[in-house]
């Protein structure tokens, strides 16, 4: 994998992928800290909808985010098939739950394209833009918005 230095000069953007709910995401791999399979949560009273609740994360305790809710699109019923990608912002540890994970790939940061003006308000404000990779799109979460309290986040 290229360090950072390396994907500036080359203007290359880090990305993981994966689904939500059907559907391709993806986010800077800088803000993964790791991949883990489902595990069950403990609910706490009083979160969000979107919290599935809070996990042990080597002794730390971290919230777990049911992305396709906080989506808009539907709470999910996690499997054994799911995973949770841990992400951090700043302070912020949060982990994401998704379908699953779909590859960690190296893309122009030239060609990300901007959310088209149809998209609801809510989907122009957590969706940076999106790729176009062989014949499909991904979508690039602005993970900022994401865990915003303005946006009802953390």
């Amino acid at each position: 994998m290229q360090n950072v230095a390396e994907l500036e000069q080359t203007n290359q953007r880090e990305i993981v992928s994966f689904r939500v709910s059907g559907k391709d995401f993806s986010i800077d791999i800088g803000y993964v800290r790791e991949i883990r399979g489902w595990s069950p949560t403990t609910i706490l009273p009083h979160t969000p909808d979107y919290v599935k609740g809070v996990m042990n994360l080597r002794g730390n305790v971290i919230p777990v985010m049911d992305l396709s809710h906080r989506l808009g699109l539907g709470p999910t019923e996690p499997t054994e098939r799911h995973v949770i990608v841990i992400t951090v912002l700043g302070d912020k540890t949060v982990g994401l739950l998704v379908e699953a994970v779909s590859d960690i790939m190296s893309v122009p940061a030239d060609e990300l394209k901007p959310t088209p003006d149809l998209a609801s308000t809510s989907s122009r404000d957590f969706v940076e833009g999106v790729y176009m990779i062989e014949d499909s799109l991904i979508r690039v979460m602005d993970i900022h918005q994401v865990f915003a309290r303005e946006t009802g986040g953390f």
